[in-house]
């Protein structure tokens, strides 16, 4: 048996190096998994808004329905880059779409998958962001306001993550927190937590307990992986 763990790739357009390559191990997987897990952030931004199209996310959509419709289970959690995806979004690929943090059971083992956008407590101001865009007032909002301002939020929203990011890495020491999170899923009985949003790939390991922070489809291309019941990080190098 095996499972696959991704989030971070931020897709921008199918030309990329990065996109490319996501599509070539998308097709790689046909046949040989039975569990791919995308925790977030697929794509650069992609916000379920019938004002906002994204016909340059195509082409890796038709591969997960691919993988969809050849047998491969597709569990997909939302990112602050992309929410209110919907369910039209998950019907497109077959997917089971969750918004937030979800404990599932995979090989016999009971796992919370997260984004991780929320695993630092002590970050107050992104927690009230997260609570003001992803509420349900703020998507039926968005259905209403005209093409022109949404797209000019849209923009905004871009700029203000990737500034953060690059602040947040001299503010907070992404391994403390990560390894604190990951203390506090253990105690709750889970026998691993798996996330992203960090771009930080490290795995830990507990007693029966594994934390597997999964890094970036970016430049790192790395991944996680359940295979057999035993956790692993890997890099794709095709």
């Amino acid at each position: 048996m095996r499972t696959i763990f991704l989030a971070d790739a931020h897709l921008h357009h199918p030309d990329d190096s990065n996109y490319r390559r996501l599509l070539k191990f998308l097709e790689e997987l046909q046949g040989v998994t039975d569990t791919l897990c995308i925790l977030g952030d697929l794509f650069d931004f992609r916000i379920g808004l019938p004002s906002l199209a994204f016909p340059e996310h195509e082409p890796v959509l038709d591969a997960l329905a691919r993988l969809s419709h050849g047998g491969t289970r597709l569990i997909y959690l939302e990112g602050n880059h992309d929410f209110h995806l919907g369910d039209a979004f998950a019907r497109r690929i077959g997917a089971e779409l969750y918004r937030g943090p979800v404990p599932v059971e995979l090989q016999g083992k009971r796992l919370l998958l997260c984004h991780g956008d929320l695993a630092n407590p002590a970050d107050w101001r992104y927690r009230l962001l997260h609570l003001s865009l992803r509420n349900r007032a703020a998507a039926v909002a968005g259905r209403i306001l005209p093409a022109p301002l949404v797209q000019g939020i849209r923009r905004r929203l871009q700029r203000t993550s990737r500034g953060r990011y690059t602040h947040d890495q001299f503010r907070w020491n992404y391994q403390q927190i990560i390894s604190a999170y990951g203390v506090t899923i253990r105690s709750k009985g889970f026998d691993a937590l798996v996330l992203g949003h960090f771009h930080l790939p490290f795995i830990e390991r507990h007693d029966h307990f594994t934390l597997l922070a999964l890094g970036d489809w970016i430049g790192q291309f790395s991944y996680g992986q359940l295979q057999d019941g035993v956790f692993s990080l890997a890099t794709y190098r095709p």
